[in-house]
């Protein structure tokens, strides 16, 4: 059963940077694509960014040129960068991981991040 535990989340002030951490139980090889998705009080999870296998990412509208997502293959880690958060970026956010054999989903347990304005 693969793992995936986020770290990173707290509440900020708008404007400020918050970076997010996912750490695999196993070899992040083994994903097709990992990243980032959110979900605020009343609202739809909604995917923030992805990063695949061969580094291709892909970003949500309301968030690019502002959250990055990356991969350390040797910490089979994943990043979200957040910088100049606004309120509406307040959220539960999920680490996911789609397996690259089966296509199966994985989600991690969430992380809080709040901004305020």
């Amino acid at each position: 059963q693969v793992q995936l535990v986020e770290s990173g989340g707290g509440s900020v002030q708008a404007g400020e940077s918050l970076r997010l951490s996912c750490v695999a139980s196993r070899s992040i090889f083994s994903f097709n694509s990992m990243g980032w998705y959110r979900q605020a009080p009343g609202n739809q999870r909604e995917l923030v960014a992805t990063i695949t296998k061969a580094d291709s990412t892909n970003v949500a509208d309301s968030v690019k040129g502002r959250f990055t997502v990356s991969r350390d293959n040797a910490k089979n880690t994943v990043y979200l960068e957040m910088t100049s958060l606004k309120p509406e970026d307040t959220a539960v956010y999920y680490c996911n991981a789609v397996s690259l054999i089966t296509w199966y989903t994985y989600w991690g347990q969430g992380t809080q991040v709040t901004v305020s304005s």
